[in-house]
């Protein structure tokens, strides 16, 4: 194990520690998120979704950071798809149950419903409508700009230049996309985890996005490392 995979390692500890040991850390990461709430998204996926990408760089290329990797404009993009993905747990959330209704299934499917059938049905729509509808041009709008870094060479200033969106859509690997990121990793992994997301308590969806846009980050870095070997 090398130096900074053990400060990393320490590095979380200390984090899990602090949420898990001191009430007062907990407390104000909820008063930020009831208040704050698409700030707080900005931040957590600015930081951990770009480390989920910097995780899959070490899996696969045995390192954190390399050069052209483009830290800075990595954290900026994430945190505006923090917010994007804000907006989407807010639209299917409150859609989806409205949905099933109007097709006959009747009221009482709700994420508030006293009962676990019904609250964990309703989480099921929710999930499967944010994936199938939402997270493909997600994904495939990650892509782009991640391929808009690295032709860059990963700088800030290289980021806010014009973006060459229907050549590099033409150079991606369909293959991959298809294959890999939605045939394979929205039924088999994100329905079932957003499934569950959306069947805790409000208060804890957000933290429990915090831990997926981790594996976010890693499935679609690893995605595009294959796409471009």
């Amino acid at each position: 194990m090398k130096t900074s995979d053990s400060l990393l390692s320490a590095a979380c500890a200390a984090t899990i520690c602090l949420f898990a040991f001191v009430p007062a850390v907990m407390d104000a990461y909820t008063y930020i998120n009831a208040e704050y709430g698409f700030l707080a998204s900005f931040v957590k996926f600015a930081i951990l979704a770009t480390l989920g990408e910097c995780l899959a760089l070490r899996i696969t290329k045995g390192m954190y950071l390399r050069a052209g990797f483009g830290l800075a404009p990595r954290m900026l993009v994430w945190g505006i798809f923090g917010i994007i993905i804000k907006l989407a747990f807010v639209i299917f959330a409150t859609g989806a149950p409205n949905l099933v209704a109007a097709f006959g299934f009747g009221e009482d499917v709700s994420l508030r419903s006293p009962l676990f059938t019904d609250r964990l049905f309703a989480a099921f729509c929710v999930s499967i409508t944010m994936n199938c509808i939402f997270a493909p041009v997600m994904m495939v709008a990650h892509r782009v700009t991640d391929e808009h870094i690295l032709r860059n060479g990963g700088t800030l200033a290289g980021l806010f230049s014009r973006m060459d969106i229907p050549a590099i859509l033409t150079e991606m690997n369909w293959s991959v996309i298809w294959n890999f990121v939605l045939r394979k990793t929205i039924p088999m992994f994100w329905i079932p985890a957003h499934t569950i997301t959306f069947m805790l308590p409000a208060e804890f969806r957000i933290l429990f996005a915090a831990l997926l846009s981790v594996a976010l980050g890693i499935i679609l870095a690893v995605a595009g490392l294959r796409g471009r070997q």
